[in-house]
Formats: C-alpha cells, structure tokens, sequence
C-alpha cells in the first residue's frame, strides 16, 4: 500500500498545517461560565483538545481575550493557558475582535487564509469576526463543539448564519484528521493520538486494545 504523493500543502483546499491559521477568542472564566448550549466541562475539554492540535501541527495562533487590561474580566481559563501560554494575547475592548486593530494585524501577519476559528459567544464574538473574515476573503472554519452559547437557541441559530454566509463547521476530530490525513507523516502522530480521548475519559482506542 502506498499513498499518493503530498499535494501542495499551502494550496490544498483541505485544511494543512501550511494553509491555517488558529483562533482562539474569549474563553475566560465568565464567559465559560455563562455557557449553555452544553456541558461546560466538555466544552472546555474541546477548546483545549483543539488549541492541542494547533500546538502540534505547529499552525499560526491568535488568542485574543476581552478586556482583561481594564480590569472588567479575568484572563483565559487556565487549561487552555497550560496549552497556549508561550503564545502572546491580544487583549481589546471591541466585542467584535475584527475591529481591534492589533488583533487584525496578527491575523494579517500569519500570511494564511484558511482561519479556523474559535470563540465564545457563538452568538456574538465568533459570529462577527468571521462574518467580517468571510468579507474580507478568508475562508473561515468554525469548530462547532469547541464553541458554545448563552442558549442552546442562541448557538444554533448563530451557527445557522454563519453557515448561510460561507463558513464552513468542523468537529475538533474532523480538525485533527484532516491536519494528520497520513499515517506516514510521523512526526505529528504521537500528538494525534489525542483525538481518540473523550472528556468522560472514554477512549475508544484503549477500549478497542482491552477487547481484542
């Protein structure tokens, strides 16, 4: 068995570790908080699990917060600082980040168009920046278990318009293969394995060693 030959990872039309770019907006303790549209403790487990995969296929990351400078909210949740706190953050008043001007500059200066996106609320602080992307050009893919609402409505219902507008939803382990897609890439392998963990502990690969 062979695989075809590694297509042109900056212009795939797949997601490649060459092509994308990770943002992260907004996952402080309040905002976590006041999530939802599911369970708060798989949620947090999906952000960190998607900043994990960043980390390991070694994509651009933009992690903004939302007025932590002015005193008014705290800084990131600390799971997701223990993955992402070498990387610097962006701090802003605006609730849409795309009209900080730092903010866009980074995104601007990672030279990717290919924006996974990630933020809380779905309803609001994901919805504008990627509306704002989307208009601008980039493609915007929004990992749809790794962000969450102040209302299950609320979630769908911005999910539903981001949808209509061209963003395109993506599970955390639909990002994890389609950055990995070859076993042969190896180096990358030991930080795949990841994706067969479950915020319940379930781990179907484990389970599937027990049984045979």
């Amino acid at each position: 068995m062979s695989s075809e030959p590694i297509r042109d990872p900056a212009t795939d039309h797949l997601l490649t570790p060459q092509n994308s770019a990770f943002i992260v907006i907004d996952y402080q303790p309040i905002q976590v908080s006041s999530i939802r549209s599911m369970d708060r403790d798989e949620l947090v487990f999906n952000i960190v699990s998607t900043a994990k995969a960043a980390v390991n296929y070694g994509l651009p990351i933009v992690h903004s917060t939302v007025n932590v400078a002015t005193g008014r909210n705290k800084p990131p949740i600390q799971p997701l600082m223990d993955i992402l706190g070498d990387y610097p953050t962006y701090d802003r008043t605006s609730i849409n980040s795309w009209e900080d001007v730092e903010f866009k500059k980074a995104v601007e200066a990672t030279g990717r168009k290919k924006l996974i996106m990630t933020a809380l609320w779905t309803e609001a602080c994901l919805t504008f920046p990627a509306l704002d992307a989307i208009a601008e050009g980039y493609e915007v893919y929004a990992v749809a278990d790794a962000v969450g609402g102040t209302s299950a409505a609320a979630h769908e219902t911005a999910l539903r318009r981001l949808e209509q507008a061209g963003v395109k939803l993506i599970s955390r382990v639909q990002l994890y293969c389609e950055l990995q897609r070859d076993w042969n890439r190896e180096d990358t392998v030991p930080g795949f394995m990841g994706v067969f963990d479950n915020f319940d502990g379930f781990n179907v690969e484990k389970a599937m060693e027990e049984a045979s």
